[in-house]
């Protein structure tokens, strides 16, 4: 899906992942999700949490998780979870039994707690949780997650959490899920705004190398959509937005939720 703005678009995602929500929570219990990070991730957090119907949705029945997240002490305002807790998990009142944060660099040797919390969230059965939906961003360099081009996390053919030691970007360290932990989602949702976007997305819908563009690696387990703003699509190429990894009115119909319920 295309949006007019960067404001927009944000808008759009957040009514998007309510009508997700409240469609996944009348047939199951549970609904899994995985967060990011960055402006445009957290400016969707926000969004999410202003819209009027986000009060219709039961947020206990939310289990929420990152993609990755800086390996700097808890609280600190660089976490991906801290700048979440502020926008959308305090004004919400999600409970903290449903909040599955990475460890935090007090916590020890970053390379032990990637071990750790990909046991824990393994749990006895050794499975991994099934994500019902993921948001992932991009960056210029067509970087997602932590897996930046060039570096071993691209080139990861197994689900798990990483320990990432040099980061091109600060901080160096990070702990990052795999491209096929965050692909066993059921759906996942690239989120980009801003031309400078444009070569990286260009590589990522033309099928690019995925060392050398992690972005052309994600690939949800049942769909995969994009949703970007004007100012990114006037960028690109004309004939890589008619792919149908874009929202489409197809797509309108099968989210769509009774009047009764919105």
């Amino acid at each position: 899906m295309i949006a007019p703005s960067r404001e927009e678009l944000t808008t759009l995602v957040a009514d998007k992942f309510i009508v997700r929500a409240l469609k996944t929570l009348r047939r199951q219990e549970r609904f899994s999700v995985v967060l990011t990070g960055g402006t445009v991730g957290i400016e969707t957090l926000s969004a999410i949490a202003t819209r009027p119907k986000a009060s219709q949705v039961n947020w206990a029945a939310v289990e929420l998780y990152w993609g990755d997240e800086r390996f700097v002490p808890s609280g600190d305002p660089e976490r991906n979870d801290e700048q979440a807790r502020e926008v959308f998990l305090a004004p919400l009142n999600i409970p903290e039994r449903s909040i599955h944060r990475f460890p935090s660099s007090e916590d020890g040797d970053i390379v032990k707690q990637a071990q750790t919390f990909s046991q824990e969230l393994c749990g006895a059965e050794d499975t991994w949780p099934v994500f019902d939906l993921a948001f992932v961003g991009m960056g210029p360099d067509g970087h997602v997650l932590s897996v930046f081009p060039g570096h071993p996390e691209a080139n990861e053919g197994e689900a798990g959490i990483r320990a990432v030691v040099d980061s091109p970007k600060p901080p160096p360290q990070r702990l990052t899920m795999t491209l096929p932990l965050i692909n066993s989602a059921t759906r996942v949702w690239m989120v980009v705004a801003g031309a400078d976007k444009a070569a990286a997305m260009g590589l990522a819908l033309a099928d690019a190398s995925v060392p050398e563009v992690p972005a052309a690696g994600i690939r949800g387990r049942q769909s995969t959509k994009i949703f970007i703003d004007n100012e990114l699509a006037m960028a690109l190429p004309q004939e890589l937005l008619g792919t149908d990894q874009f929202w489409t009115a197809e797509d309108e119909r099968a989210d769509y939720v009774p009047k009764a319920l919105r």
